[in-house]
């Protein structure tokens, strides 16, 4: 049975709703508020869903909204504050308690709630008096009065506590440096803006951690607890930037793991990706991947740096899609250092660091398939719920339950497979259901977290896979698109014609030495009759023009004048790309 894969959990999220540390106090700019993040567009609230996605049914006043405030530990105190939810008709979608992270003698309550701007601080204003609002969360609909007023967070420094106010202010996104003044974009979720806030979104685990469920082997295991905790602590306390803390790992894990990886070794000769096949001894050689040691995460963030442009980074557990997937727009990936339980090596309802590091680790050292990971994580920045959901389930079906043809035979690249023995048998028999992956179809599948999958799908390489998700995220609706800067590891927002002239006159140097480049090593010359302007068409002229229908070897005589004329044509390909970009806007 397959590990639950890492923010899949859809159902579990239905039942549940959001988890206390989603609601976590976010980072207080400059001006001392804590301003109410938004995190969906109103124009997506009309329908109604259900809590996992977090949207709700559209009030012309109200929204959803929660808040996270703590009690001491005593009889009666949470009937008490629950009550003021009833006399100010305030209704509670759902309610969670834990023990206070900040207190011991303290409990720390969640409320999902869904209310009117003024229900909501009438609300605040009683419940200051009787517990200590550690945290609000922002509603999914941001309430704003007719002059544009939206509602944000102060923090008082002194107590630690937090008071709804109505700022005359324009709204803007707390966790963003970059304030995005269209109006167009005022209703975009956020996203990390550059990769140290991936900081904020790793911090954000929805479900085990520390915290088991009943039904998980290591429930009953206090010693297995506790060893969960620390790995908690490590992800947790982790910041950009820094080396991963190196885990020395108990006898027991490392014969856990060894179980694992003998076993599933002796199947990826006949069921893996040439890909994989390519890349596995290369961590065996330079990572230490061996049945008798468990490979350091830092060791194979330096190395997939070097191979892809990938990095890892700890992670304490599950997190929702849309953290997740920023991750991969930055190329980093939220990676656990946690071992299964030993008493079913076979078996897991969560990932862990067997299935991070034999299921993803060596494809994420493939060039292509790191750019596929990648563009999948950039569709999904500023996208509504909806979009995200199905950008994640698109990526559950490829990236961790993909399969492909190879020399005529299907061969698994997921990594939910590949770190699976019976699955990845399974999905490789006769047995299994084998779909032509097509993104408009596969994002309505439904993911299984407990059994095999009703269906996997098939792509003929990674390029075919890549260029339909390409297609398919034209489709999501956001004001704008994005590109990754490499060298300031941060993404520009394109949109409009100075954004994305920026971005044309960064790329045009690199196209200049790509002409130059193949013009001196290429003894052909271009027999194209039709002009080679280009606007998102660029790379594809560049690579028809230099392909063999469209050249021919010169002649003896003026060898010179015809790479001159290439040349000068180059050039011309090249100016046009600015003007180009000047037409987009209308």
């Amino acid at each position: 049975m397959q590990p639950a894969m890492m923010m899949f959990s859809s159902k579990y999220w239905a039942r549940r709703g959001f988890s206390l540390d989603s609601a976590l106090p976010e980072e207080r700019p400059a001006g001392g508020g804590l301003s109410l993040n938004r995190s969906s567009s109103g124009k997506n609230e009309e329908k109604k869903g259900n809590k996992g996605n977090g949207k709700g049914e559209s009030v012309s006043e109200g929204g959803k909204t929660a808040v996270v405030f703590s009690l001491k530990n005593e009889v009666g105190g949470l009937v008490k504050a629950l009550r003021l939810f009833q006399e100010k008709h305030v209704s509670m979608v759902h309610i969670e308690s834990r023990k206070s992270k900040r207190r011991n003698s303290e409990v720390e309550i969640f409320v999902d709630c869904d209310c009117s701007k003024k229900e909501f601080n009438e609300l605040i204003q009683l419940l200051k008096f009787q517990t200590n609002i550690v945290s609000l969360n922002p509603p999914e609909n941001i309430w704003t009065d007719e002059e544009g007023k939206a509602a944000f967070v102060s923090l008082d420094l002194d107590t630690d506590k937090c008071f709804a106010q109505v700022s005359p202010q324009s709204y803007a996104p707390v966790h963003s440096t970059h304030i995005l003044s269209s109006t167009d974009l005022d209703c975009v979720p956020w996203f990390p803006r550059k990769i140290s806030e991936l900081d904020k979104c790793s911090q954000r685990v929805l479900m085990y951690g520390s915290e088991l469920d009943a039904d998980h082997p290591g429930f009953k295991d206090n010693v297995y607890r506790q060893r969960r905790k620390y790995f908690v602590d490590v992800a947790m306390s982790y910041k950009y930037g820094q080396p991963i803390p190196r885990v020395e790992y108990t006898a027991e894990e490392i014969k856990t793991w060894g179980v694992v990886f003998r076993e599933l070794s002796k199947l990826y000769p006949t069921h893996a990706c040439r890909e994989y096949l390519k890349n596995f001894p290369l961590l065996t050689k330079y990572c230490g991947y061996r049945e008798d040691n468990v490979p350091q995460l830092e060791d194979v963030s330096v190395f997939l740096k070097e191979r892809s442009g990938f990095t890892v980074r700890p992670v304490a557990g599950y997190l929702s899609p849309r953290d997740f997937l920023a991750g991969l727009a930055y190329r980093v990936f939220h990676c656990t250092q946690y071992i299964r339980h030993g008493s079913d090596p076979l078996y897991t309802p969560e990932p862990d660091t067997c299935h991070e590091l034999l299921g993803h680790v060596p494809l994420l050292a493939d060039p292509k398939f790191a750019q596929f990971s990648q563009e999948i994580g950039l569709a999904s920045l500023g996208a509504s719920d909806e979009d995200v959901q199905k950008l994640a389930t698109c990526y559950f079906f490829t990236i961790e339950f993909g399969l492909c043809k190879q020399e005529g035979q299907l061969r698994a690249y997921g990594a939910g497979l590949l770190s699976s023995i019976g699955e990845l048998k399974h999905a490789l028999s006769d047995k299994a259901n084998v779909k032509t992956f097509d993104p408009k179809t596969t994002c309505l599948q439904e993911c299984l977290i407990t059994t095999f999958q009703e269906a996997y799908f098939v792509s003929e390489s990674f390029e075919e896979a890549k260029e339909k998700m390409r297609d398919f995220a034209k489709s999501i609706n956001r004001p704008f698109s994005v590109y990754f800067n490499p060298y300031t590891q941060s993404i520009e927002i394109l949109k409009d014609t100075r954004s994305i002239e920026n971005v044309v006159q960064d790329l045009r140097s690199d196209l200049n030495t790509l002409f130059h480049t193949s013009l001196l090593k290429s003894p052909f010359r271009c027999t194209k009759r039709s002009p080679c302007t280009f606007g998102e068409e660029a790379v594809k002229k560049v690579q028809d023009c230099e392909g063999e229908t469209g050249l021919q070897e010169p002649s003896e005589a003026e060898p010179s004048q015809r790479k001159r004329q290439h040349q000068l044509k180059s050039r011309r390909v090249l100016n046009n790309v600015l003007t180009d970009t000047r037409t987009l806007k209308n």
